[in-house]
């Protein structure tokens, strides 16, 4: 469900044909708040994980205190977070893949290439690897960090899931801007993945030279920040 409103509200944007285009950047980011915001309802029994760093921050957690959970009654257990790290990139990918399909004959338009790899997965304005990583980790941070101390994970309800919509949106508005914001390495690589395999007309590369950013980065960004709401006390 994230994937698929989310790589949707990317190609309504920056397809040719398509009525929303050029519908500009905030567009966007309210597109990928209100996709997390409809995510977190279908993943409610998971707890609302649908992003990797996540994952990882509720497992430091757990390292910092034994009862924390992935979600209410889901130990944090090896089995538990392979099978949610698994499900989150699977679906990621089939997301994307019928973002592709409702897309289809927009896709098959002639383009620049960079605009189709675009609308799957993200790419920096200025390439520079180790920056691109800090702003990645950076906005990671700032999500997990809000996700932690509201305890969203736990409640998935009401206001929880609207309130991480709205930070997904803020997050692309203030620090999204250098990199596209990933922040979240299920997001990029399952629909980049995604790109590399499917039949689109004219897609040229994938860009695997900078696949790696939006996975190490958001790692980075959830450790520190789940060391940093521990060790401060927030929690």
């Amino acid at each position: 469900m994230l994937l698929l409103l989310g790589t949707g509200v990317v190609a309504t944007n920056l397809l040719p044909k398509s009525k929303g285009r050029g519908g500009g950047w905030l567009m966007v980011n309210f597109g990928w708040g209100l996709a997390v915001f409809a995510g977190v309802y279908v993943a409610y029994r998971t707890g609302g994980h649908l992003n990797p760093a996540v994952t990882i921050a509720k497992v430091v957690a757990h390292a910092f205190d034994p009862s924390v959970e992935l979600a209410t009654g889901v130990a944090v257990t090896a089995t538990n977070v392979v099978v949610y790290l698994v499900a989150q990139f699977l679906g990621a990918f089939v997301g994307a893949v019928f973002a592709w399909l409702a897309y289809k004959k927009q896709f098959d338009e002639d383009l620049d290439p960079a605009l189709k790899l675009g609308v799957f997965s993200t790419g920096p304005e200025e390439r520079s690897y180790g920056w691109n990583v800090i702003t990645e980790a950076i906005g990671t941070a700032v999500l997990i960090i809000w996700v932690l101390v509201s305890g969203v994970t736990q409640n998935t309800s009401g206001l929880g899931a609207l309130g991480v919509a709205l930070i997904i949106v803020v997050i692309g508005a203030s620090l999204g801007g250098p990199t596209g914001y990933a922040i979240n390495p299920a997001r990029d690589l399952g629909p980049r993945v995604a790109h590399a395999v499917l039949p689109i007309k004219g897609k040229g590369g994938s860009d695997w030279a900078y696949s790696w950013v939006p996975i190490v980065g958001p790692i980075i960004g959830a450790i520190l920040a789940t060391v940093l709401v521990y060790a401060t006390g927030l929690l």
